[in-house]
């Protein structure tokens, strides 16, 4: 049986106008598109949770997960905004090891195909 990935935005919908209906307006403009990607779902949460508790942020970031296609859009962003490494890592609060291992990763697929 194949599982299907949450409902992130009916998820964060109902967290805005439980939690927070005064944020809606800050967005408004992710909730509006067909589908979420993980950065979208990054940056709402970002939005939402004014997250400034280390232990707290750590636990979040411990829990992430990427698919493909997110990966490739944050390597894209970092070719786009002439990131490096180290950069790319503190933008997305990611391991500089995770980074170098998905452009080698993605880097030999490319070559492949």
């Amino acid at each position: 049986m194949e599982r299907s990935a949450p409902d992130y935005k009916k998820i964060y919908t109902d967290i805005i106008f439980r939690k927070c209906p005064e944020k809606y307006g800050l967005c408004d403009f992710i909730l509006q598109k067909e589908t979420l990607s993980v950065l979208d779902v990054i940056k709402l949460n970002q939005l939402i949770f004014d997250v400034e508790d280390q232990q707290i942020a750590q636990f979040n970031q411990k829990q992430r997960s990427y698919d493909e296609a997110s990966i490739l859009e944050i390597l894209e962003f970092q070719e786009r905004n002439g990131y490096n490494n180290t950069e790319l890592a503190d933008e997305f609060k990611l391991s500089r090891n995770s980074v170098a291992k998905w452009k080698k990763i993605f880097k030999s697929k490319a070559q492949t195909n």
